[in-house]
């Protein structure tokens, strides 16, 4: 290996110490014991969530043939050092802000529900980094989704729920914008493709993340959580159901293509994640799961061959169609439900409808901004630690009894 680049061995774990131990003394002036208040949410919506998240984002990267172990191993990683940074941020602005404190499983959830951010954002580039890229990224990205939804909430009186609901948009923003920082793989790298037999093991991430997504759209709703729940299910039944479809159509020899239902299944949860609660009929949920679908897989289509050729990004897991575009219908779902919904109710419509459009662009723009300085960040030499030609690889970071080519 080449010299300019220094050792994994010597960084990676005193890396991960330190931060560890900054977050056990950080803890330990924040907290100064458990708060049992009565909360809505009950462990099984936390168990649900959180599941969702290890399980189902674990799995649902796991599609490269070489990238197996680190997909799912480096997944928990970043999870379970950004919860307790998300936690103390939680924490720290309860503090300066002197709010009252909620209760602590609603905390952890928060904090499990924000890391969905992070996940996303390490989908777009997934294999390019090495773990102390991805650590200090999810650090970086956990500060700035808090301090972005805090100003969401502070300034543009935004609800909770909603302002949480943008890890969709911030993940996929942030992700690309560090993305576009790094070098693009070679076109006939065999190193970035899939197998049949890692494409099933994502295809498992995405059941795991379809059974539990209307639990992620509701935990935090503070109205009606059953019509969340409702809504949300209404909406992921019409998208898989459309991504079968038109994988159909769109394919040349008129088959199914596993790449379009991996995706675009999930994007009827992601859409109608802002407006869960406060769909009065099924049949609009329905609409937005298929106009969800459609967009995945025709935004996939031109992106693809349009927009990422010229700006040069590589998105590895296409988060940009899958929960990107999907994040952005819902958001303008929820705006024009709001004006059909309070037309002739409410006298400041058009203020609050600015209030919602500001709250989204407000995210995307940090998220962008933020990400792009991110990327120069992890391009330093001192967080460099492998040689680009070991992209896309397994056996750089865990144990094989032999190469395994073909996993």
């Amino acid at each position: 290996m080449p010299s300019n680049y220094r050792s994994f061995r010597k960084s990676v774990p005193w890396l991960i110490l330190f931060l560890e131990t900054v977050f056990i003394i950080l803890f330990y002036f924040l907290f100064s014991g458990y708060n049992a208040s009565i909360s809505n949410i009950s462990y099984t919506d936390f168990q649900d969530v959180n599941n969702m998240v290890i399980f189902g984002f674990g799995f649902f990267l796991a599609f490269l043939k070489r990238y197996s172990f680190s997909s799912t191993g480096f997944n928990l990683l970043i999870i379970v050092l950004g919860v307790q940074c998300s936690i103390l941020m939680e924490g720290l602005l309860v503090l300066l802000l002197r709010e009252a404190k909620e209760g602590d499983l609603k905390i952890i959830t928060t904090a499990v529900v924000s890391m969905t951010a992070v996940v996303i954002s390490s989908g777009a580039v997934l294999g390019k980094t090495n773990p102390i890229q991805l650590i200090v990224m999810t650090v970086v990205e956990v500060i700035v989704f808090h301090a972005s939804r805090w100003i969401n909430k502070r300034f543009l009186q935004v609800p909770d729920n909603i302002s949480m609901m943008h890890v969709h948009l911030f993940g996929a923003y942030f992700g690309l914008a560090v993305s576009s920082r790094f070098s693009e793989p070679s076109p006939r790298s065999e190193k970035n493709a899939s197998t049949p037999k890692s494409y099933l093991l994502s295809m498992l991430g995405t059941l795991f993340l379809w059974v539990f997504w209307p639990s992620f759209n509701s935990v935090l709703a503070d109205a009606d959580k059953t019509k969340a729940i409702y809504n949300t299910y209404f909406a992921l039944a019409v998208s898989a159901v459309t991504a079968f479809t038109l994988s159909v159509l769109t394919t040349t020899d008129g088959k199914f293509r596993m790449t379009h239902v991996h995706s675009a299944a999930l994007a009827g949860g992601v859409t109608v994640c802002y407006a869960a609660e406060s769909i009065d009929y099924p049949w609009i949920a329905m609409i937005l799961g298929l106009l969800a679908s459609l967009i995945t897989i025709l935004g996939s289509f031109c992106l693809q061959r349009c927009l990422n050729p010229a700006l040069k990004i590589h998105d590895a897991s296409g988060v940009h169609f899958t929960f990107g575009l999907p994040g952005l219908l819902g958001a303008v779902a929820q705006v024009v439900l709001l004006v059909i919904k309070k037309w002739t109710v409410l006298p400041s419509l058009g203020y609050v409808v600015m209030i919602y459009i500001g709250a989204f662009c407000l995210t995307i723009s940090v998220a962008l901004i933020t990400g792009f300085i991110t990327g120069l960040i992890l391009n330093f030499k001192l967080l460099k630690i492998i040689p680009v030609s070991k992209y896309f690889e397994d056996h750089f970071y865990w144990e094989f009894p032999h190469l395994a080519v073909g996993f």
